[in-house]
């Protein structure tokens, strides 16, 4: 019902999950992402295979000593399709014998790639090659490589939802999005990403860490950076991609 993207940045350290399907609320149901591992578990949903699978990662196992353990735990892990990697950067799949036409998988350096219910291998190809050939920001890297995949086929019954998840070296998430019903939920997922780089990515910057548990406390440079973008869009003649009043609004 699903195809997701896995990836790393060996330069920032980022780790995210991207995910699109005709199924409602997808970017809640597949992607589970920790510090410094991830999983994605979806077709047949088991969400334990995502709650248990970092705490295993999180104890040092490898992501093919996981994905062997839930296969011999489930019996329903013909079913189901996962993608994983662990905090040494090692990726592992699984694509359940059951898994509905066309369902795959495939592993490269620094991500992994796996769909199924989809249109053809091409979709998974697809999304891995952009990945690849597209440069800047992780989420961007993420959601061009998601395109890539769609306009190859996506998934076969159509369109509805996706997510979009990034953590940096914490235990929670830099940024989190999702459309959970939309007749174009990559095109709303790229406007959310819009939105969130007009005030929301600058905050972000400040949040604290495991290291520093206050963070930035001074809201200056955060404010100069918002200005700066600001002024950058209007220079640049773009609107705003928010949707949000204020109370001169109403």
């Amino acid at each position: 019902m699903t195809y997701s993207i896995l990836a790393t940045d060996p330069e920032t350290g980022e780790i995210g999950i991207a995910v699109a399907s005709r199924f409602f609320a997808c970017g809640a149901a597949v992607p589970y992402v920790g510090a410094r591992a991830a999983v994605a578990t979806q077709a047949f949903v088991n969400p334990l295979w995502g709650v248990e699978g970092l705490a295993l990662l999180a104890d040092g196992h490898s992501a093919e000593e996981v994905l062997e353990t839930f296969k011999s735990r489930d019996a329903g892990q013909a079913l189901r399709q996962a993608h994983v990697m662990d905090a040494e950067g090692r990726f592992a799949a699984h694509t359940g014998a059951e898994c509905t036409d066309w369902a795959g998988h495939l592993i490269r350096d620094d991500h992994s790639v796996a769909g199924n219910m989809l249109t053809g291998p091409e979709v998974i190809e697809e999304t891995s090659r952009a990945f690849a050939e597209t440069s800047g920001p992780l989420a961007r890297r993420l959601l061009a490589a998601m395109k890539a995949g769609e306009a190859a086929g996506g998934d076969k019954r159509g369109r509805q939802a996706a997510g979009l998840v990034i953590h940096r070296g914490q235990d929670y998430a830099h940024l989190s999005l999702r459309v959970d019903d939309d007749a174009d939920p990559l095109a709303e997922l790229e406007r959310l990403l819009d939105v969130a780089g007009e005030r929301y990515l600058m905050v972000a910057e400040t949040f604290p860490t495991a290291d520093n548990f206050s963070g930035m406390v001074d809201r200056r440079p955060i404010d100069a950076a918002i200005a700066e973008a600001e002024e950058r869009r209007q220079q640049e003649g773009r609107p705003t991609a928010s949707r949000a009043t204020s109370k001169e609004d109403l």
